[in-house]
């Protein structure tokens, strides 16, 4: 049997990408296929960051490939490509940031922002270039949690260096302000601030950017929506019904914007004793899932209730950086990857293709 392109292509299609539920013909990840004799060389172009998956894959691509009769060494090159992707009708992409994430909430005191500090530094910890955006104007915590106090330079007088630690570049009002200082502002000052702080930070070619939005439905998430290229929303709830309530008001709230729900993370689901380890849902149970249902969106994980990850929070180190191979860790791990794969299956945004045509009167 001679070996050929098809042949390589048929074994690959065989192997199925774990994240992405597809095999790796169909998900249109086999690229540049190479024959010398019987060796066989190809790459394997995935679309999230994937770090600690790149070794999985490429070992299950030669395995199949080397089942092939006739084929002598095969060597695979794993990589991942991440891309802009569409968003919302009518607004412009940013040119340093590819994808901008909401993280949302109906209701405050949900664990919004601990999640998205998490997301950020678990797609980080996979290989991306992630920023953080604090949009919480009236309560910014980011700054606390990850452990960053410090003030913005300005190299021209008229945009700012975000700040950094754990691999993350992060933006917050919080930076500017006394932390014990109420911000008394009416709400165009509030999405006026909101919209300085995205567009007049030197934001440094991030893959994404995580948006840590204000609990409800506001200003702040009007101007987000109309005004901020979002290619996609992760939504925050505890099982309990009052908050599921919030959150199914936040979701329709961005579904008529026209941003994409990427999925729900379950906070709180299950408190577990830390003197004997007995799991209790205080919150009641099931309730993310059954939103999922009722909406036909995506359940991207369920978050204990530890002491531990509000210790590691209060302290400026998240869960994913303070215990990175925990169980916590783990979890948010798992759905910062599904975020990324959601993200990576979207329409690719084409606009960068096209030149711009500027139509003059001479």
């Amino acid at each position: 049997m001679s070996i050929t392109p098809e042949v390589v292509k048929t074994a690959l299609s065989q192997v199925v990408d774990p994240n992405t539920g597809k095999d790796l013909v169909a998900g249109k990840s086999i690229k540049n296929i190479q024959l010398d004799g019987a060796n066989v060389a190809f790459d394997v172009e995935l679309g999230y960051p994937a770090n600690s998956q790149i070794e999985l894959i490429r070992s299950a691509a030669e395995a199949a490939v080397q089942g092939v009769a006739g084929v002598g060494s095969v060597k695979a090159n794993v990589y991942f490509k991440i891309v802009a992707h569409a968003v919302q009708r009518g607004i412009k992409l940013k040119s340093n940031v590819k994808n901008i994430i909401a993280v949302a909430s109906g209701k405050g005191g949900v664990g919004k922002s601990t999640t998205a500090a998490n997301l950020a530094l678990a797609l980080a910890a996979e290989g991306a270039r992630v920023g953080i955006l604090d949009a919480d104007i009236y309560g910014p915590s980011q700054p606390m949690m990850l452990g960053i106090d410090a003030k913005p330079e300005t190299k021209d007088g008229k945009t700012m260096e975000p700040l950094e630690n754990h691999g993350l570049q992060v933006s917050s009002i919080g930076f500017m302000i006394d932390p014990d200082e109420p911000m008394v502002w009416r709400g165009p000052i509030v999405t006026q601030a909101l919209q300085q702080l995205l567009d007049q930070t030197n934001w440094r070619d991030l893959d994404y950017l995580i948006v840590d939005m204000p609990p409800g439905t506001g200003d702040v998430q009007l101007t987000l929506s109309q005004k901020v290229p979002v290619t996609g929303a992760v939504i925050v709830t505890t099982p309990q019904d009052i908050a599921l309530l919030d959150a199914r008001k936040g979701l329709k709230m961005f579904e008529k914007v026209g941003i994409p729900i990427l999925g729900i993370v379950e906070n709180m689901s299950t408190h577990i004793c830390s003197n004997c380890g007995h799991a209790e849902a205080i919150f009641g149970t099931g309730g993310g899932e059954k939103m999922c249902a009722d909406f036909n969106v995506d359940f991207l994980g369920a978050l204990p209730l530890t002491m531990t990850i509000r210790e590691q929070t209060d302290s400026g180190r998240p869960t994913v950086v303070a215990d990175p191979n925990g169980p916590v860790a783990e979890i948010y791990k798992n759905i910062a990857r599904k975020v990324a794969v959601k993200v990576a299956e979207k329409a690719k945004d084409m606009t960068s293709k096209f030149p711009s045509i500027v139509i003059q009167n001479d």
